[in-house]
């Protein structure tokens, strides 16, 4: 059962990426990735996990792409042979801000540690 549910969102994930960077005309929204997809156990949520890397506002994005989220949905129905599509919620994954984050700190903590052992 937890692979149907896999193999479902990993369609779901690979779908909406493409309606995102092909079929969405939002120049708002800019360049986008779908980092994941989870379904819910019955599969009538999906959480869609996006980000936008290096860009400043991101929530603004995100926003427009909640605006869409109808829009998306519908051309999801269209590609995917399930009896009902999930509902969709996207969520900004700030995942690669946080590791960037951690090893800026990381590297500074290492040069005031070499600091110290060379003394």
């Amino acid at each position: 059962m937890a692979d149907k549910k896999n193999r479902i969102a990993s369609l779901i994930q690979k779908n909406v990426t493409e309606i995102i960077q092909f079929e969405l005309k939002n120049p708002k929204v800019g360049f986008v990735t779908v980092t994941d997809a989870e379904c819910n156990v019955d599969n009538s949520v999906a959480r869609i996990y996006v980000s936008f890397m290096g860009v400043p506002d991101s929530p603004a994005k995100l926003e427009e792409i909640k605006k869409a989220k109808g829009f998306i949905r519908s051309s999801l129905a269209k590609k995917m042979d399930i009896y009902k599509v999930p509902e969709l919620i996207f969520i900004l994954d700030d995942t690669y801000e946080r590791a960037k984050h951690l090893e800026e700190t990381l590297e500074k903590e290492a040069k005031v540690l070499a600091k110290k052992v060379k003394k």
